[in-house]
């Protein structure tokens, strides 16, 4: 899951290259929901919302994909993967801060020290972008947009908590992600008619494939069967390594150099990720 995902941040920021933002995500999006609905088939049919619950579905499905891949998406044309990487794995920070904020959960000082040291990462991660590569063509605004899109995903994990407690969190992803599927190709449709990708290599198309069958479909299964298998934690403390896997091919293929300054940063960060998540795990 850390290989699919740490790999995907590259595999996107070079099919940007030839692939505009909203018609990419106008190609991979319906290819990601087939995979998830297909899954689902095969894990023995596929449940439906209560009528009442439907608002919050269209509403989570608006934000949690709309919404968030506005952000996403051009966060990550407009900065490193590395960068956007690193500021997206930040998430499960801005959740934790959330769920305090709704008296979810509550946590003792270690966490909270986790957080701050997770926030100060950023900041070098941030910072360091901007240094390195010169003001005007620095990553300031990609690295605000990414971090504009962990705190909506955060938003979104922390507004469904009800539905995934009542039906589970794979059915309530499923049915958000075909709202989005559904928003994101309408959104995107535009812009294919206008500059239609008939010229983009098969790197770029293999891309759109990757993106939307491995990273969402496949790693979404990966995901939630770690959870069933080794738990919230241990699984949440995994994907800390996506960062480091997509620095690295960052590094090699795309030649992203990160600045001492970003390095020491994606340090601080999964550090202290790795220490807020795993000392609350037994508390909430």
């Amino acid at each position: 899951m850390a290989l699919i995902w740490g790999v995907n941040f590259p595999v996107i920021k070079a099919a940007l290259d030839e692939i505009p933002p909203l018609g990419f995500n106008a190609l991979r999006f319906p290819l990601a929901a087939l995979t998830v609905f297909l899954i689902l088939k095969a894990r023995g049919g596929i449940n439906w919302p209560e009528r009442g619950d439907w608002p919050r579905v269209l509403g989570l499905g608006i934000l949690g994909n709309l919404v968030y891949q506005g952000f996403f998406i051009f966060g990550i044309d407009a900065t490193l993967a590395g960068n956007a990487s690193i500021l997206l794995a930040t998430t499960p920070v801005w959740t934790l801060v959330l769920s305090t904020l709704r008296r979810h959960e509550s946590h003792g000082p270690l966490v909270w020290f986790g957080v701050l040291a997770t926030l100060a990462g950023m900041v070098l991660v941030v910072v360091g972008g901007t240094v390195s590569l010169g003001f005007e063509g620095g990553t300031l605004k990609g690295d605000l947009l990414m971090v504009g899109a962990a705190i909506t995903w955060s938003t979104y994990t922390v507004g469904s908590r009800n539905l995934v407690r009542k039906y589970g969190s794979f059915p309530v992803t499923a049915w958000t992600l075909w709202v989005g599927a559904a928003g994101l190709t309408l959104l995107g449709l535009p812009t294919l008619m206008t500059s239609p990708p008939v010229d983009a290599s098969p790197m770029a198309w293999s891309g759109v494939t990757y993106s939307g069958v491995l990273a969402i479909g496949l790693a979404y299964i990966l995901w939630y069967r770690g959870v069933q298998r080794i738990g919230n934690a241990r699984t949440a403390v995994y994907s800390n390594l996506t960062p480091v896997v997509a620095l690295l091919v960052a590094w090699i293929w795309l030649g992203e150099t990160p600045s001492v300054m970003q390095v020491g940063g994606a340090g601080v960060v999964l550090g202290g990720l790795s220490l807020a998540r795993l000392s609350g795990r037994d508390r909430g």
